[in-house]
């Protein structure tokens, strides 16, 4: 009896051991909800229709910045990265890529949530928060958006864009696209085009100093390249459309010294003649121009 007892109690014992072992996964495991840090392994577009008219537009303001995304250096994949201690005056040319449904919902390098269906973008070094312009050099569409994550972390890539970005940008349906980005300080950048907004009377009392074509002053650019015989075709359309002097600019691009051909009318001497070719350049669907001084 005793024998036959020892002999069943040995049994249900080993039965417990085998009911709580792990159980080895097979070799198409069902997805689980929270498996890792994100529940999605590939990243995606949204599941359900973007709304373009929920986008908030992204206005720069004065911002504070604490440590948070701001620790330097840091290190990804074995590779270190420094933050920059300031955004000012920073261009950058290359690939931009985008993030969506994997990442939604949770948080960015600053501690923020990331929202796949508003404007927002990631970049290694930049300062967070900080402004950038985004020209999507492939149709010349921009706008600005808010810094306030890191990455991308590949080599070919220099920028990170939400979702709704990307979609304003028009490559959200490409995975990819070349862009040019240009810091943007709050209360540095477009004075003029805010200056615009005050009364008549204001904008006439503002003195504006005459500026000899090539001497330096401020120009509205339209659009850069990295082909010359398209920064030329847009050119001569603008110099048809405007009336005004259009000029060609080239520089190396910072990532892969290529040339850059930056497109801009001026000089302009007065706020309402950056108004007026503003309006027009928008008008003809040729872009978001925006005052940059020579």
């Amino acid at each position: 009896m005793n024998h036959r007892l020892f002999l069943l109690s040995l049994s249900l014992a080993f039965l417990a051991a085998c009911r709580s072992a792990p159980v080895p996964p097979s070799s198409t495991p069902a997805p689980v909800a929270n498996a890792g840090r994100y529940a999605i392994e590939q990243d995606r577009a949204p599941s359900r229709p973007l709304d373009p008219s929920q986008i908030r537009e992204v206005v720069p303001v004065p911002v504070n910045r604490t440590m948070a995304g701001n620790r330097s250096p840091y290190t990804v994949n074995g590779r270190t990265y420094r933050v920059m201690a300031t955004e000012e005056g920073f261009q950058q040319t290359g690939l931009a890529s985008w993030y969506g449904e994997k990442f939604h919902g949770f948080r960015t390098s600053n501690g923020e949530v990331f929202d796949m269906y508003q404007v927002s973008a990631a970049h290694v070094s930049l300062p967070i928060p900080s402004f950038v312009r985004v020209t999507n050099l492939e149709n010349q569409r921009s706008i600005i958006v808010r810094v306030n994550d890191r990455g991308p972390f590949h080599n070919d890539r220099i920028l990170d864009l939400s979702y709704a970005a990307a979609w304003k940008l028009g490559f959200a349906d490409k995975g990819t696209a070349l862009v040019h980005i240009e810091a943007v300080v709050p209360g540095r950048e477009n004075v003029i085009l805010a200056a615009n907004t005050a009364s008549s009377a204001t904008s006439a009392a503002v003195a504006v100093p005459a500026v000899a074509a090539g001497t330096g002053g401020r120009y509205l650019q339209a659009g850069a390249f990295s082909d010359l015989a398209a920064a030329q075709r847009l050119s001569d359309r603008l110099r048809g459309l405007t009336g005004s002097q259009v000029v060609i600019r080239t520089a190396q691009a910072e990532n892969n010294g290529q040339p850059l051909h930056r497109v801009r009318v001026g000089p302009i001497l007065d706020n309402s003649e950056i108004e007026r070719i503003t309006n027009l350049i928008r008008s003809a669907n040729l872009g978001q121009p925006y005052v940059v001084v020579e």
